[in-house]
Formats: C-alpha cells, structure tokens, sequence
C-alpha cells in the first residue's frame, strides 16, 4: 500500500500523513461493474483511488439514471465527503469502470487530518472545486446539448479517463448512462460513424476524432 500511495500521493502529501492513511485505510479491490456506494447506503468513509475508474451516476424519481463524471486515479469522490460530513444517506451510486483499487478511509480520520495536514485541506478543496466544475458542465450537457453532442462528449470523456480510444461497451449501456433509449443511441452512433468520428464493431466503438494521451 505504501508503494502505490507514494508513487502517487507523493507530490501532494507529507510522509507522516501518508504513514496515517497507511495504517487507518483499508485497501479494497473492485472488479469492473462491481458497486462501491450505492444510492442509499449511509457513507462512512473516504474513498482514495489508486489504480482504475468509477462511474459516478445520479437517479431521478422515476428510478432512471444518468452519467455525472468518472473517477480516475488519485481522485477522491467529493459527494462522499458530503453525505459523511451530514451524516446523509448517498444520493449518487459509484461503479467500477474497469477493475480498480481503493483505499477506504474512516469519517473519523478524515476529520482529523483536514485539521492536522494543510497538504489534505488542500487536497479536499481541490477536489470539491474538480466535482463542482464536473457537475455544472453535466448540468450543461443535458440543458444546452443536443443528444448527438452529448453522446460524443460522453465517448471523449470516457476515452480520455480510461486512456483507451478503442471502447469496450454496448449501446444499451450507453442508452442507461445518457438516460434515453438504446434505437436513439444506435441511430446516433451511425450518424457519428458516418461523419468519420467514431468506428462501430461488435460491442466496441473507436473513438477516432480525438488527441491521442
């Protein structure tokens, strides 16, 4: 764990404060698709990430859900400090991406070190202002957007989180994700396809009009 927190956390946290996280975290494995907070569960930790991506998605009423923004490594998830802060149960549900690694870290802890570590005030402030940026261009999206713009941004952010241009999915998820139907999602794509901005295969879609990492 001091291995993965240092080639990492390094730059940003003091030696003391990663030895603290070392012996407080609890180091998990999430496989891809696997559920680290679900909508409802009472959140009692801080998630660091360190190797793969999450899926942050929200749900209306009507039980429909919605993409927010994706985790990578060495985010932490903003909306978690908040529902542990207001003792809240979690309004969003967070899903591996691809097979991931986290450390878990308590509430408690948490609490001590935004007094202690100046480095992890830092961090958490950091962070809150990368999610609230995150959330106001999703509010964007879906006000201003039409949904052929939508689709190819979601393919672009998600191509550029995974560092991958060739993506592993199905129209069907991409249809939950952007919260419309699977025909729309496969119309659209054609028309992408058409426009020499995307290349369809069998369950996997190449992003092709974007800057390689």
């Amino acid at each position: 764990m001091r291995e993965k927190l240092k080639d990492f956390f390094a730059l940003q946290f003091e030696d003391a404060l990663i030895d603290e996280i070392i012996e407080a975290g609890e180091l998990k494995f999430y496989r891809s698709g696997e559920l680290m907070m679900d909508i409802g569960d009472q959140v009692d930790f801080v998630p660091f990430l360190l190797r793969g991506v999450f899926k942050v998605l929200s749900e209306d009423k009507n039980g429909d859900e919605i993409a927010m923004y994706f985790l990578e490594r060495g985010d932490t998830c903003a909306c978690s400090f908040i529902n542990s802060l207001e003792s809240k149960k979690s309004k969003i549900r967070t899903v591996a991406e691809t097979d991931s690694e986290v450390i878990l870290v308590s509430l408690e802890r948490f609490d001590e070190w935004m007094v202690k570590y100046k480095s992890f005030r830092h961090y958490v402030i950091e962070s809150y202002s990368i999610r609230l940026r995150e959330m106001i261009e999703a509010i964007d999206t879906l006000a201003f957007m039409k949904m052929d713009e939508r689709l190819l941004k979601y393919l672009h952010d998600k191509a550029q989180v995974l560092r991958e241009t060739m993506l592993n999915t199905t129209h069907q998820e991409i249809a939950y994700d952007l919260n419309t139907s699977r025909v729309v999602v496969s119309r659209l794509l054609k028309q992408l396809e058409n426009q020499g901005k995307i290349a369809l295969n069998r369950n996997r879609i190449e992003v092709l009009d974007i800057d390689r990492f």
